[in-house]
């Protein structure tokens, strides 16, 4: 088994629902600020700086594009930190590797890859947890 890999957890242990409900909705709220404010916020607030016809300094895109950047923004940074403390304690959970626990922990600050990255973390615990999968989903 390679270092990043997750290794079983304990199985006298109690299943994660919770706290795996708990990163999956984090996981999710992170990633689509981050979609929004990397895709829609920063591009209509930085526009003018390509080209200052396209949307000059004061214009409502702009404007429009600062409010997202700026509160999104504020909004973002302050869910990852409660995305990494629920992830981290997550991976000390279900014992995963350093490389695992970081790659899972660092792709909420890129678009995108965290909808990757939680889908992973879901699939490593569903392996060590199979009483934790949706019936429905497989």
């Amino acid at each position: 088994m390679s270092a990043s890999a997750p290794t079983p957890p304990d199985p006298t242990d109690e299943a994660p629902r919770g706290l795996l409900t708990a990163y999956r909705t984090m996981a999710g709220i992170v990633g689509v600020l981050l979609v929004v404010l990397c895709l829609v916020g920063l591009p209509l607030n930085e526009a003018h700086l390509l080209d200052p016809s396209w949307f000059p300094v004061g214009s409502e895109p702009q404007q429009v594009g600062d409010a997202i950047s700026t509160y999104l923004g504020v909004a973002h940074g302050w869910l990852y930190m409660i995305f990494v403390l629920v992830a981290f304690v997550l991976s000390r959970r279900e014992r995963w590797g350093l490389g695992f626990t970081l790659g899972t922990l660092l792709a909420g600050t890129v678009p995108i890859l965290s909808f990757w990255a939680e889908r992973r973390a879901t699939r490593a615990v569903h392996a060590a947890h199979p009483e934790l999968r949706d019936p429905v989903r497989t």
